[in-house]
C-alpha cells in the first residue's frame, strides 16, 4: 500500500510541475511524418527561412520551433494537471519563477509486437525500447539536450540479414545477441547550443544531421549512427544568407590496430569529416544551396588522424578546387534548389558529384504539397532519386566484401562516405528510386502511406529490385514527445537479376506504442 501511495504522490508532483506550461519540442531531426506540420509552416514564402539543415536553430527565427498539436482530448476540462501531464504536456517540466532556467524530461518508449506472415510459419517479431530524453535552457542563449535508449528486438528477415552483414542495426549502432534470434543494442546522443552573437551559433556534442528538403538526402542524412561533432552556423543579410560548417569524427567498423589486444574491446578505425553548406534566398520563393563534404584519410595503426590545415578550412569548395581530382581524399560537392510555387506547393532538387567526376554523381527531384485537395493537414510528397554505385566510393584501401545484401560494400574504401558501415547520405547508397508519401492528420488521429520502388546495381554488377509499401494508422496520445499507438503494415518484395538467389518477401503486421522522435530508415 505504501508503494502505491508513493507512486501517487510522485505522479501528482510531476503533474504539478507541468501545470500552466505550454508543451514545446526537442530540436533533434524529428520523425518525418510528425515533422510535417513544421514543414508546412516553413513552406510559406519568406526570405528569412532556411529549411535544409536540421536540426533547426530557433535562436535565429522562432518559426523553426516545432509546430505542436494543441488539440485537447477533453474539450471541457481545461486545467486538470493530471490529464494535461498525460495528454498534452511534458512529463517533467521545471521552470523556477525567479530563475532564468528550465528543464523538461520525457520517457522514450518503443513497444512493438507483430508477425511476418510471408514466411511458411508465422514469424513473431518484437521491439522493446526504454529510455529518456531531456533538455534544458540557461538564460536566453544556452540550450542543451540529451537522450539515452536501450533496446531488444527481433527483426524481419531482410533487416536480420542486414544487421549480420553490416554489424549494426540501421541508425542505431552495434548490437549484441539477445536470446536465440534477437538483438540487444543501445544509443545515446546529446549536444549544447550556444548563441554566441545575434548572427552566430555554436553547437557541440554527439548526434546526427540532415541537409536537404526531401525525404532522402544526397548530401548528408540522419541515416547512420550518431557521431561526435562541432557545428558553426551564421546568418547574415537580414537572414537571407545562412552558412553552416560541421566537423565530425566518423568510424569504420574495422580494426584500428594490426594486432588487436586479446580479450579487450576492439579499437575501431576513425576518420575525420567536414561539411559546409551555404544557403541563400534569392527572394521569398527561391532558395539555392551549395554543399561540400570531405572524408579525410583514416588514422594509421595507432588511429591518429594526421589532420592538416586543409581539413579545418571552413571555406566552401576550397578543398574541392585544391585537391581537384587527385583522389587523395573523398570530396563531395553539390548544389540544391528549392522553389516555393505557392504556400502549399514546393519543388526541390539536389545534384552531387564525387571528386568532380560526372560519372560518379547523383540527382534528386521532388515535390511537396500541403493541404492536398484543400483537405486540412493532408500532405503529399513525390521524389525521384538516382545515385551511381560509385558516388560515395572512397579512395583508400578496402572495406568489406561485396554482397547482394550490402551492394555498396565492395572495396568502397576506408574513407568512403560512410559511418558505422552505413551510408552517410542516401540510405540505399545507390540506385534509381521513386518514392510517394501521403500522410493525414485529423485532431489526434494519423494515417500514413509510403511507397518505394528501388532498383539497385552493385559495383559487382548484381541487380535487385526492391518494392516497399508502408501503411500506418494511429492515435497521438501526447504530442509533447509524440507518444502514439499505431497499427501498421510493412510489405517488402525483393527480387534479384540472378536466378541463383531466391526472391524475398516480407509482410510485417504490427501494433506499436512508442515515442516517435527520430527517423530510423528501414525502407531499402
Amino acid at each position: 500500500m505504501l508503494k502505491k501511495q508513493q507512486y501517487l504522490v510522485l505522479f501528482l508532483f510531476l503533474s504539478l510541475l507541468s501545470q500552466q506550461i505550454k508543451a514545446q519540442y526537442y530540436t533533434l531531426p524529428t520523425e518525418y511524418f510528425f515533422d510535417k506540420l513544421t514543414q508546412k509552416h516553413l513552406a510559406v514564402p519568406d526570405s528569412s527561412i532556411h529549411a535544409a539543415v536540421k536540426p533547426y536553430i530557433p535562436y535565429f527565427n522562432q518559426k523553426y520551433v516545432f509546430v505542436e498539436d494543441t488539440f485537447r482530448v477533453f474539450k471541457y476540462i481545461v486545467d486538470d494537471p493530471a490529464l494535461d501531464a498525460f495528454f498534452i504536456k511534458h512529463v517533467v517540466r521545471v521552470e523556477p519563477a525567479n530563475y532564468d532556467f528550465k528543464i523538461r524530461l520525457d520517457p522514450i518508449i518503443g513497444i512493438e509486437t507483430g508477425a511476418n506472415t510471408a514466411t511458411s510459419s508465422v514469424n513473431r517479431l518484437f521491439t522493446n525500447t526504454r529510455g529518456f530524453i531531456g533538455s534544458g535552457q540557461i538564460g536566453k542563449n544556452v540550450y542543451f539536450e540529451s537522450l539515452f535508449a536501450e533496446n531488444q528486438a527481433q527483426l524481419p528477415n531482410y533487416l536480420n540479414d542486414y544487421a549480420i552483414a553490416s554489424q549494426v542495426i540501421p541508425g542505431q549502432g552495434r548490437w549484441k545477441s539477445f536470446k536465440t534470434n534477437g538483438y540487444d543494442f543501445a544509443y545515446s546522443s546529446g549536444f549544447v547550443s550556444i548563441q554566441t552573437t545575434k548572427n552566430t551559433n555554436l553547437q557541440f556534442g554527439n548526434g546526427k544531421h540532415k541537409i536537404g528538403h526531401g525525404y532522402r538526402s544526397l548530401f548528408l542524412s540522419d541515416n547512420s549512427f550518431n557521431y561526435p561533432f562541432i557545428r558553426f552556423t551564421q546568418q547574415w543579410l537580414k537572414g537571407r544568407l545562412q552558412y553552416t560548417t560541421i566537423y565530425a569524427s566518423l568510424m569504420n567498423l574495422d580494426s584500428a590496430s594490426k594486432k588487436p589486444t586479446p580479450n579487450a574491446e576492439r579499437l575501431y578505425q576513425k576518420k575525420g569529416a567536414s561539411f559546409q553548406y551555404l544557403s541563400y534566398n534569392l527572394n521569398k520563393r527561391i532558395n539555392v544551396g551549395i554543399f561540400q563534404g570531405l572524408i579525410w584519410q583514416p588514422g594509421g595503426d595507432r588511429n591518429q588522424q594526421n589532420l592538416t590545415w586543409e581539413f579545418y578550412n571552413p571555406i566552401i569548395l576550397f578543398n574541392t578546387a585544391y585537391f581537384g581530382t587527385s583522389n587523395k581524399h573523398t570530396i563531395l560537392s553539390g548544389a540544391e534548389l528549392k522553389i516555393k510555387l505557392s504556400s502549399k506547393i514546393n519543388i526541390y532538387s539536389q545534384y552531387v558529384l564525387n571528386n568532380l567526376n560526372t560519372q560518379h554523381g547523383g540527382l534528386q527531384v521532388g515535390l511537396n504539397v500541403y493541404d492536398l485537395f484543400n483537405i486540412h493537414n493532408l500532405s503529399f510528397t513525390a521524389e525521384y532519386n538516382f545515385v551511381n554505385p560509385k558516388t560515395y566510393k572512397g579512395t583508400v584501401g578496402k572495406n568489406i566484401a561485396d554482397t547482394i545484401i550490402l551492394p555498396f560494400n565492395k572495396q568502397m574504401g576506408y574513407n568512403a562516405y560512410t559511418n558505422y558501415n552505413q551510408p552517410l547520405a542516401y540510405t540505399p547508397f545507390n540506385g534509381s528510386e521513386l518514392i510517394a508519401l501521403m500522410d493525414y492528420k485529423n485532431k489526434r488521429f494519423i494515417a500514413t502511406l509510403k511507397l518505394n520502388n528501388l532498383t539497385q546495381l552493385s559495383i559487382g554488377g548484381k541487380q535487385q529490385l526492391v518494392q516497399n509499401t508502408n501503411i500506418k494508422i494511429g492515435y497521438v496520445i501526447n504530442p509533447a514527445y509524440n507518444l502514439n499507438v499505431a497499427l501498421g503494415l510493412n510489405y517488402r518484395h525483393n527480387s534479384y537479376s540472378s536466378e541463383l538467389i531466391n526472391n524475398q518477401y516480407t509482410n510485417y503486421v504490427y501494433l506499436s506504442f512508442r515515442s516517435s522522435l527520430f527517423n530510423f530508415y528501414t525502407d531499402f
